[in-house]
């Protein structure tokens, strides 16, 4: 679990420039503030405190990661509540890609199935590619899915999309470039 108290004192790890620090500061006063609020919230809905824990961690740290400050929310609960919705949304996805990987492998007659290792490779790259998927637009995500899950043609995901061929054959360039970017990393 990681710690966020440790990431809202930087002093004890190393110095932060000094356009940072306001935000840092600001962040901090804000987890002190609602991070309890939060933590219950999470806990109502996943049921497991220590889920709800980590999630407000990474609440507050794509808040981090964004260099978002918190003097610019205006009501940081509903606010706070919606960047976790979108963690948990994620989360509920990534589950359910390990889940069905991991029931197609149990149909396997065991002598062909993969090992532990290979399974668990295999279960991190589909959370990379899920993540990568997750940062590209709604368009070329559609189309990549569209192609490799449902297995349409370019014509078939062209009049489900709404545009050319052409340009489905520009998202899904543009999808499976990134992917095998993040897989080769």
């Amino acid at each position: 679990m990681r710690s966020i108290l440790i990431l809202f004192h930087p002093p004890l790890l190393h110095p932060m420039p000094a356009q940072d620090q306001p935000i840092t500061d600001d962040l901090a006063g804000l987890y002190v503030e609602h991070s309890t609020w939060l933590q219950g919230w999470l806990r109502r809905r996943v049921g497991d405190t220590f889920a709800a824990a980590d999630l407000a961690q990474d609440t507050f740290l794509s808040l981090l990661d964004r260099k978002t400050a918190a003097i610019e929310i205006r009501e940081p609960r509903p606010f706070l509540a919606t960047v976790a919705r979108r963690l948990l949304a994620h989360r509920h996805r990534r589950q359910l890609l390990e889940t069905a990987y991991l029931e197609a492998l149990a149909c396997l007659p065991e002598e062909v199935a993969p090992s532990p290792e290979a399974r668990l490779m295999a279960v991190e790259s589909l959370q990379q590619i899920d993540r990568v998927l997750d940062g590209l637009p709604p368009k070329v995500r559609e189309a990549f899915l569209l192609a490799h899950l449902v297995e349409l043609s370019y014509a078939e995901i062209a009049e489900r999309l709404g545009t050319s061929t052409s340009s489905v054959k520009q998202y899904l360039t543009r999808a499976n470039r990134e992917c095998m970017f993040a897989l080769a990393v």
